[in-house]
């Protein structure tokens, strides 16, 4: 009995069908806020301190090599005669004049080399070229190797061998030596085209440059054509892809509407571990001469020409390397955090 009533009586008791209050429902309220698939990741990622460090010092690294050259007061070009191979901090005996009749003379964070240009800012139009070659061919990369992919993942049978035994062959092609010929082959028909209106850029960058992007474009794609192709033989079996063929859609559209959307993510993360490998060989191939043309920098090549007087003047080698390492660092660390964010599997 409680409060004069039977337990086991069917009578019902009002107070039990009262409204409740604000308080009763927020306490009941136990539900995860709903996020979508970019949220959740980017909720992820922030939360990573190593890789959100690596994306400030990109983002460092970005200001210093595109922008700190166009407020610089030197160029990377100028040579200052009676300026050669000076010191950090040090002065020619000309700017020292100026400074005793009380001009001021900007300082050379990093001293000078051979032919008397500022070296720090040979360094940033360096990191410069390295960055802007690695965002270019990895977009190269994911461009071409994200259709190839796709279409041999989504049409399967003949056509994906025979595109896939395409890619096995591509692998076994050396690029450095494809990278000389074509240097040799395009040189002249290159110095022809830079000739005509809009196409100054070709002599800046020199048959080099241009034939490492044809390479990177001809060669390094089929590590992403790969991993596409893996994700869009998974995706196709989804019903989403048959309900898309029931109404009509066609293959084209499946694959750019539903297929490689929905690989978005594995896209991203791939295309920011490639930029560091990209970066990694424009340096090295700098290094062995075959990168862009003189007076125009690259770390690699500042490397390259820095060896001659290690003994002497070490930091002309430290400086270049010390931001090939940062730079290829800070990019893997944030492809890093970028797939712990992104890849479902790392999700606990």
């Amino acid at each position: 009995m409680e409060n004069g009533k039977n337990f086991l009586s069917l009578q019902l008791n009002a107070e039990d069908f009262l409204p409740a209050t604000e308080d009763e429902k927020e306490s009941l309220v136990v539900m995860r806020e709903s996020v979508g698939f970019w949220k959740d990741g980017f909720r992820r990622f922030r939360k990573n301190r190593i890789a959100m460090a690596a994306l400030a010092v990109v983002v460092l690294i970005l200001v210093l090599a595109f922008l700190v050259p166009l407020i610089y007061p030197y160029a990377y070009e100028q040579q200052m005669k009676g300026s050669e191979r000076l010191g950090p901090f040090q002065y020619s005996q000309k700017e020292l004049e100026r400074m005793a009749g009380g001009e001021a003379v900007f300082p050379h964070f990093l001293g000078t080399d051979q032919n008397g240009r500022d070296y720090t800012i040979r360094v940033l139009v360096g990191a410069r070229v390295s960055m802007t070659v690695g965002i270019i061919a990895s977009t190269l990369i994911l461009l071409i190797g994200a259709v190839y992919g796709a279409v041999a993942g989504y049409f399967g049978g003949k056509v994906d061998m025979v595109m896939m035994r395409i890619v096995d062959v591509l692998y076994t092609i050396p690029d450095v030596l494809i990278i000389i010929l074509l240097a040799q082959v395009l040189k002249f028909p290159l110095q022809s085209l830079s000739k005509v209106p809009g196409f100054g850029w070709i002599t800046a960058m020199g048959p080099n440059m241009v034939s490492m992007f044809l390479v990177f474009a001809l060669l390094y794609w089929v590590g992403m054509a790969r991993i596409v192709r893996g994700q869009i033989m998974v995706l196709k079996q989804n019903e989403y892809i048959t309900a898309a063929k029931a109404l009509g859609a066609t293959d084209g559209r499946i694959i750019r509407k539903h297929l490689i959307t929905n690989c978005i993510g594995t896209l991203i993360v791939t295309t920011t571990l490639q930029i560091p490998s990209s970066i990694f060989t424009e340096s090295f191939l700098s290094f062995l001469g075959l990168g862009v043309q003189a007076p125009m920098p690259s770390l690699g090549s500042l490397a390259s020409n820095a060896l001659n007087g290690l003994q002497t003047y070490p930091e002309k080698l430290f400086a270049p390397a010390f931001m090939i390492f940062i730079i290829i660092l800070s990019f893997n660390l944030l492809g890093d955090g970028l797939r712990d964010a992104f890849d479902p599997k790392m999700k606990k």
